[in-house]
């Protein structure tokens, strides 16, 4: 993979295809009898969802061996330490969620259960990333440029070269990391508008005097409509850190790229981050349920039942990232195909003007 070029192998070699019109060696990489069809319309239509699920399923199983390989070495690790927790701080977690239940209360919410739930989900995730940063940007941002260059290889007709990503990640990693950065702080950017929201929320509802059970419903309102723009920004910031490898922008530049290249395509987006999250939700939960509160007698279930869950949550992690990396070539066709039918309708613009003209 040449890395600093402005495309892909594959997108590159979609140009070239289309203009030989040359069929693509599908014995190194088998479809579905489904969809057997020329490289050229294969690469021009975008895909939606469910298609970007088969397309990431094909390629696990073409590169099975690279993709294992992260699994084991970049993502099982850190999934582990995400779900025991091993490195967050009771006792900052305590102090952050009083903090948080103190402004609840001032802003004029109840303290239900499921506030009070959501102010210690927020606080142990808050000190989660916090603590665990250093990993976040060593194991889990080297498994997103991993998974990224692994893709790439698929489409390229080329296996995992070990040699040729370190060259890659040693000559590019200051970009990555950069892109990175940005990309933290955008979230952190949207959470503390989010808290601001919230607060001015539930204050101006208070303050016009409506009870605390009431106050709860415009918050809730306000927590559905940020959830959506929350996921957007995911959306673009996942694709920004696959821009930021596979093209030479980084930054910010990267982040508006990534706006600028999903539009057309980001319900395509939101079901892939539905999915995903709900994934790792349910595994979460199991992990909560299975291994930290409930055990078998002495414990025992929590010897194979905890590194099962931990396989799971690694799984959907990389599915995930196959899927943003999957995602922005179908939005990179997509623009080339929004493209090509403009530079068609010009051109057919300009044939029928001296018809029409000589008509006349």
């Amino acid at each position: 993979m040449e890395a600093t070029s402005g495309l892909s192998p594959r997108l590159s070699s979609m140009v070239a295809n289309k203009e030989k019109n040359e069929d693509l060696d599908v014995e190194a990489f088998e479809l579905e009898p489904s969809h057997e069809i020329s490289s050229s319309d294969r690469h021009i239509h975008s895909m939606n969802a469910l298609e970007i699920l088969r397309e990431t399923v094909r390629i696990l199983r073409y590169n099975s061996g690279g993709f294992m390989s992260i699994l084991a070495l970049l993502i099982c690790p850190l999934s582990a330490v995400i779900l025991s927790n091993v490195l967050v701080n009771q006792s900052i977690v305590k102090r952050l969620t009083i903090r948080l239940l103190l402004v609840a209360k001032t802003s004029g919410l109840p303290l239900r259960p499921f506030v009070k739930q959501s102010c210690q989900k927020f606080a142990e995730v808050a000190v989660s990333t916090v603590l665990s940063f250093p990993l976040y940007i060593t194991l889990s941002l080297l498994s997103k440029v991993a998974v990224v260059y692994t893709v790439d290889c698929t489409y390229s007709r080329k296996h995992f070269d070990l040699l040729k990503f370190y060259v890659i990640v040693s000559k590019f990693w200051k970009r990555i990391v950069e892109t990175y950065l940005w990309v933290c702080g955008v979230i952190a950017g949207c959470l503390t508008m989010f808290i601001v929201l919230l607060v001015a929320v539930s204050s101006a509802f208070s303050v016009m005097g409506f009870p605390p059970d009431l106050t709860l419903y415009p918050a809730m309102v306000a927590g559905l409509i940020f959830s959506i723009i929350f996921a957007n920004a995911i959306i673009i910031c996942s694709i920004a850190i696959v821009i930021s490898v596979l093209e030479d922008v980084s930054g910010p530049q990267a982040l508006l790229r990534s706006s600028s290249l999903i539009k057309g395509q980001t319900q395509v987006g939101l079901l892939i981050f539905l999915g995903s999250t709900i994934g790792l939700a349910f595994v979460e939960g199991l992990f909560e349920h299975r291994v930290k509160t409930l055990s078998y007698g002495d414990g025992s279930s929590r010897i194979w039942e905890g590194p099962l869950l931990v396989l799971m949550y690694s799984f959907v992690v990389l599915i995930d990232s196959m899927m943003s990396s999957v995602f922005y070539f179908s939005c990179k066709s997509y623009r080339m195909e929004t493209a090509n039918a403009e530079i068609q309708s010009v051109l057919e613009a300009m044939a029928i003007s001296p018809e029409a003209t000589d008509v006349t």
